[in-house]
């Protein structure tokens, strides 16, 4: 299944695609869905009023989750981009809801900066309340993926060895549009096509079967720290790429057209607007 979060003019609804339609589940938004025991059985039984995809507004796919977890140094190739060491362990860093934005909402360039930058990642979607998850435990805790674009505030996020203030900014994470069930991808540990396009020229390309730490270990160790609750998102890292790692440096300035796409997950395509 591909499910949504779907802005409408009564407000936001759950929605499944079928076809060139959306259709709604009876929940206001997906982290709701989520919180249902039986939410997969109630997503595809669901027959409520189909909207259109065309013109289609989407929100984040989850718009409140309990927390946002990212995981930096993650691909091979991007480590060896920002001259680090490949890691025992993943790195991490949080994320809040107010940094999420809609898969086709603007991209607001803070004025604080001249150093904004893409970064495609593949996104878990949890779907089930766990605790130091092991095994089939975890497995079973991924409701699906998700497509994220972390835009990273680059020259604050240098400011010191933390990153996350350059993570964190208001309105600044595209998410979505698609909750992908592992069973259309592939499974839990999927090798699909990440992407990044800028007004047309391609920035990062990789796979998710190269991941250092896959989804599923992912889970098991978050979860281990923190629980996980459902509707929550943990984000699996960027390739090689970034405009910061670039010679000379790439920065998004304004008017851009950033396009963040994983296969058989759809894609996030955001313009870059100046900040009134």
């Amino acid at each position: 299944m591909k499910l949504a979060t779907l802005r409408t003019a009564a407000g936001t609804r759950a929605v499944r695609l079928d076809g060139d339609t959306l259709v709604d589940l009876g929940f206001p938004d997906l982290g709701a869905l989520l919180a249902d025991p039986d939410w997969r059985a109630r997503a595809a039984d669901a027959t409520g009023t189909a909207y259109e995809v065309e013109g289609a507004d989407f929100a984040p796919v989850v718009p409140r989750p309990s927390k946002v977890i990212c995981v930096g140094h993650n691909y091979s190739d991007h480590i060896k981009e920002m001259g680090r060491e490949l890691p025992s362990y993943p790195t991490l860093f949080p994320k809040f809801a107010d940094s999420l934005i809609g898969a086709h909402d603007d991209i607001v360039k803070p004025a604080e900066t001249d150093a904004l930058d893409w970064e495609v990642e593949l996104a878990i979607v949890i779907g089930r309340e766990v605790r130091r998850a092991g095994g089939a435990q975890a497995e079973a805790a991924i409701a699906g993926f998700t497509v994220m674009n972390d835009i990273s505030v680059r020259d604050w996020q240098f400011r010191t060895i933390e990153w996350t203030q350059g993570k964190i900014w208001d309105s600044s994470t595209p998410v979505g549009p698609y909750l992908v069930t592992p069973d259309e991808v592939g499974g839990v540990r999927p090798a699909l096509t990440v992407r990044t396009v800028v007004d047309g020229r391609e920035m990062q390309s990789d796979d998710t079967g190269t991941l250092l730490f896959d989804p599923v270990f992912l889970v098991e160790y978050v979860s281990t720290i923190v629980r996980l609750r459902p509707g929550d998102l943990i984000a699996t890292g960027t390739p090689a790429g970034v405009g910061h790692a670039r010679d000379p440096k790439v920065y998004l300035t304004g008017g851009e057209t950033v396009v963040t796409e994983i296969d058989g997950l759809g894609a996030c395509a955001n313009r870059i607007v100046e900040d009134a």
